[in-house]
């Protein structure tokens, strides 16, 4: 089956990649994905995705600091972010958002960078990827996420802003995401048995979902513990595809359509 699908959240310039990159983009290809977007933690990460960008076609990268990066975060390392914003693989702006999970990398500057970044994907006319991770239960950062997001982007002109990366819940997210304009990444999380993440995904329009994998984490069913990878993109549809009732055809098609139009991709 010739299917094309996009990778639109892999950090394949980890370290854990060192060794097999190569094959690894090798076994991406074999399973059909065609293109792999790169999200940046740090300004070290731009500067390595770029690297790859340049080195292999249908690589491309995004510019900004993660949430639990912001504590070493500095004034001039965010005027780098906004520079690299101006290299033409540097295709939006992520990942950024707020992460209350680890405490230890807690920072009360993050709604100030997540606020940075939101502006700075407005000003640039780039997408947004958002990271929001929360305490188990809880829903907190998705919450003061959405009240920033209300407050800094202009009205929606119907288009795609951007990605709500790695979805996991809460269960109204999709529905208040769509208003703001933001697409649904789904990964091996929904793959998860007792996850709760299928049931909503099956309520959610396949023209509101992008794929992703998150390599090297978040491996999909029957892959789990082990390094994710591109690859698997293709496991991640077809569990969608299951889910819906479609084929994996379909899910690659509009999925692949969505991704191409957010990231004004060839």
């Amino acid at each position: 089956m010739n299917i094309k699908l996009i990778d639109t959240h892999a950090h394949i310039y980890d370290r854990r990649f060192e060794q097999d990159l190569n094959a690894v983009l090798l076994r991406a290809r074999e399973a059909g994905v065609e293109q792999i977007v790169l999200p940046a933690v740090d300004v070290p990460s731009v500067y390595h995705a770029i690297k790859l960008s340049e080195k292999y076609p249908g690589i491309y990268a995004m510019a900004a600091i993660h949430p639990t990066h912001v504590p070493e975060a500095t004034e001039e390392s965010f005027q780098k972010i906004i520079e690299l914003c101006d290299h033409p693989k540097v295709i939006a702006v992520g990942e950024s958002g707020l992460d209350y999970y680890w405490d230890k990398y807690y920072d009360e500057r993050q709604p100030e960078f997540f606020t940075r970044h939101i502006r700075l994907s407005v000003e640039r006319e780039l997408p947004l990827i958002i990271h929001l991770r929360d305490k188990q239960h809880r829903d907190q950062a998705h919450r003061d996420a959405i009240q920033i997001l209300e407050q800094e982007l202009p009205p929606s002109n119907g288009t795609p802003r951007g990605i709500f990366h790695c979805f996991t819940g809460p269960e109204w997210l999709p529905e208040v995401a769509s208003k703001l304009g933001f697409l649904i990444g789904v990964g091996g999380a929904v793959t998860f048995k007792n996850a709760g993440v299928a049931k909503v995904i099956s309520k959610i329009p396949l023209t509101q979902i992008v794929l992703e994998t998150d390599a090297p984490y978040m491996s999909p069913a029957p892959h789990r513990g082990k390094r994710n990878e591109p690859a698997w993109t293709a496991l991640v549809a077809r569990q969608i595809a299951e889910i819906k009732n479609t084929t994996v055809a379909e899910v690659a098609e509009i999925t692949s359509s969505n991704a191409r139009q957010l990231f004004n991709l060839p």
